[in-house]
C-alpha cells in the first residue's frame, strides 16, 4: 500500500472528455487517458482493505459486484502509484486476456463493490486499467508469447467474441493448435460489429488479432459452421470444439405496424455503421438516420449506442425510451454496497444530445402501444402511453398504464433495443446440443460451450471469464491430469 492516507487526501478523478458537441463529427473515442500524475494520484487512493471487494466477482441481486476476472486491483494500483508500470502490466495481464477491452468498454463493477465507495466516490480502477496496458502497448512490452512446445492437439472455437478470443488465448498458450471461426469478415464479435468505435476503436481490436495471429492462432472469416462447414467435417477435423457464439437472436417487439419500412433491430444499424467506417461502402439496404427523427425503445447501453450513432449522422431529432422509472441519485437502501450501484448517470450520448438539442433523450416509464405508417409503408409516427410502476402484494414490480397519457410521436426511424434472449438455435442443433453444464460440457462428448451462449446477455468481462474457465475444461479434457 504506497499512501495509507492516500484515500482521505486525494478525491476521485474522470477521464477527461472531448467536448459534446466537437465529438459529433467524428467517430473517435471519446475519453482522454489521465495524465501520469493523475494516475499516481489514482493509484494512492485504493486502501488495500483487508478484503478487497473490488475483484470478488459474484453476482449480487441479479447484478455483478467485483470483477468476475479477479484482477489484481490493488496490487497494480500500489504499482501504478509508485511509477513501476511494467511490473503494473505484469500484474493485470495475470488474470485478464484483453485489459484494452475492459479498460474502454467494461461498466467496472469493480468500482461498485470498491471499499472507498461505501462513503466516497470509488477508486478510478477503469481508467488506471486501461492507462496500463495502453502504455504497455507504447512502451513495446507486450510482445508475442510463442509457445515453447505443442501438444498436437487440435480445437476449434466458433465465434470470435470476447469469449471465443479469450479460450482461444488460453487453449493456443496451453500448446493446442487452435482455429477459430467466423462467419462476419472481420474478427472481433460484438467487439468489432456490436460497439461503435466511440467507445471503442476498431484499431485496438485489429491490434490484439494480430498480435494473436502472431502467437499461432489460425482466423478463419466469412465461414458460417453448420452452414458453409459442416459439423460432422468439423468435428472430424478437431479434438475438441467450443461454441463461443453469442446470445444474438435479438428480442423483438411484437406490436402493430413491426413490419413497416424504417423500423429496424438496433444491432443490424450498429452493424452496417461500423462496416460502413470501415469500408466507406454502403449499399441500399444503409440504415442512416441523417435528417431523420429517430426513436429507440429500449433503455439500455445499446440504446445509447444508437442514440450516440443517430447523432453523428446527422439526426434531426433522436428519443429514447425506456420501460423503468429513472434511477435515484443516490444508492437506495435496498441496493447496499457492495452490489452494484444503481443509481442515475449521464452516459456520453446523453451528453452530447443535450449539448445538440438542449434536453436529456431518455423518456421514462413509457410503452409503445403501435407504430403507423404512411400510404407508402413507410413508418411515420409512433403512438406510447405512460406506464406506473408499482409493487403488488406478492412484492413483484408491475406496471399500469395511466390513462390520459397517450402521445403520438412524429418518427421516419425506429430502431428496437431491447435485449437478447438467447442463442441462434440452428447451430446448436446440428452439433445435438441438448445440455450444457456448469463446466461448459455439453451432451455431446469434446464440445463445450462458452460466453453468451452458455449464461445469457452479459458484459464483456464475463464473456472473458467465460472463455478463460472453458479454456481450463477443454485443456483437463485433451491432457487428463
Amino acid at each position: 500500500m504506497g499512501k495509507a492516507t492516500g484515500f482521505m487526501e486525494y478525491v476521485r478523478e474522470e477521464e477527461k472528455k472531448r467536448d459534446p458537441l466537437s465529438r459529433l463529427h467524428d467517430w473517435n473515442e471519446y475519453t482522454f487517458p489521465f495524465s501520469t500524475d493523475t494516475l499516481a494520484r489514482q493509484g494512492a487512493r485504493c486502501m488495500d482493505c483487508g478484503t478487497p471487494f473490488c475483484h470478488m466477482g459474484i453476482e449480487l441481486q441479479g447484478l455483478t459486484s467485483g470483477c468476475p476476472i479477479h484482477n489484481l486491483i490493488p496490487e497494480w494500483n500500489d504499482l501504478v502509484y509508485r511509477g513501476r508500470w511494467k511490473e503494473a502490466f505484469e500484474r493485470l495481464v495475470k488474470t485478464n486476456n484483453f485489459p484494452e477491452f475492459t479498460g474502454r468498454v467494461c461498466p467496472a463493477p469493480c468500482e461498485g463493490s470498491c471499499t472507498v465507495a461505501i462513503s466516497d466516490p470509488a477508486v478510478a480502477i477503469k481508467g488506471i486499467e486501461r492507462a496500463i496496458i495502453d502504455k504497455a502497448f507504447e512502451e513495446g512490452w507486450v510482445q508475442p508469447r510463442i509457445p515453447k512446445k505443442r501438444t498436437g492437439k487440435k480445437v476449434a472455437v466458433i465465434g470470435s467474441g470476447p469469449a471465443g478470443l479469450a479460450c482461444a488465448d488460453e487453449l493456443n498458450q496451453a500448446g493446442h493448435f487452435v482455429t477459430v471461426y467466423e462467419r462476419a469478415d472481420r474478427i472481433g464479435g460484438l467487439l468489432m460489429y456490436g460497439i461503435p468505435n466511440m467507445k471503442l476503436g476498431k484499431d485496438v481490436v485489429e491490434r490484439r488479432v494480430r498480435l494473436l495471429e502472431k502467437e499461432g492462432i489460425t482466423f478463419v472469416t466469412n465461414i458460417e459452421v453448420g452452414k458453409d462447414l459442416s459439423v460432422d467435417e468439423l468435428r472430424k477435423q478437431y479434438d475438441a470444439v467450443v461454441l463461443c457464439i453469442g446470445a444474438q437472436k435479438q428480442r423483438d417487439l411484437m406490436i402493430e405496424g413491426r413490419e413497416l419500412d424504417g423500423v429496424h433491430f438496433a444491432m443490424d444499424y450498429l452493424t452496417m455503421t461500423t462496416k460502413w467506417l470501415l469500408t466507406g461502402e454502403k449499399d441500399e439496404t444503409f440504415i442512416d438516420a441523417k435528417h431523420k427523427h429517430v426513436i429507440v425503445i429500449g433503455g439500455g447501453d445499446t440504446g445509447a449506442d444508437c442514440v450516440a450513432t443517430a447523432l453523428r449522422q446527422q439526426c434531426k431529432s433522436v428519443v429514447q425510451f425506456g420501460k423503468h422509472p429513472a434511477l435515484p441519485k443516490e444508492r437506495t437502501n435496498d441496493n447496499p454496497w457492495p452490489q452494484y450501484p444503481l443509481v442515475f448517470t449521464v452516459d456520453y450520448a446523453y451528453e452530447e444530445a443535450e449539448a445538440k438539442f438542449g434536453n436529456d433523450p431518455r423518456q421514462y416509464c413509457i410503452q409503445t402501444k403501435k407504430i403507423v405508417g404512411d400510404e407508402r409503408g413507410r413508418v411515420k409516427e409512433l403512438h406510447t402511453i405512460q406506464m406506473e410502476k408499482i409493487i403488488d402484494d406478492q412484492g413483484r414490480a408491475v406496471f399500469k398504464e395511466i390513462p390520459g397519457t397517450e402521445k403520438i410521436w412524429p418518427c421516419d426511424l425506429v430502431l428496437i433495443a431491447i435485449g437478447f434472449e438467447r442463442p441462434e438455435p440452428q447451430l446448436l442443433q446440428q452439433f445435438g446440443i441438448e445440455t450444457i453444464s456448469k463446466a461448459y460440457k455439453t451432451n455431446v462428448e469434446g464440445v463445450f460451450v462458452a460466453g453468451d451462449a452458455r449464461r445469457g446477455q452479459s458484459l464483456v468481462v464475463w464473456a472473458i471469464h467465460e472463455g478463460r474457465e472453458a479454456a481450463k475444461e477443454i485443456n483437463h479434457f485433451l491432457m487428463g491430469d
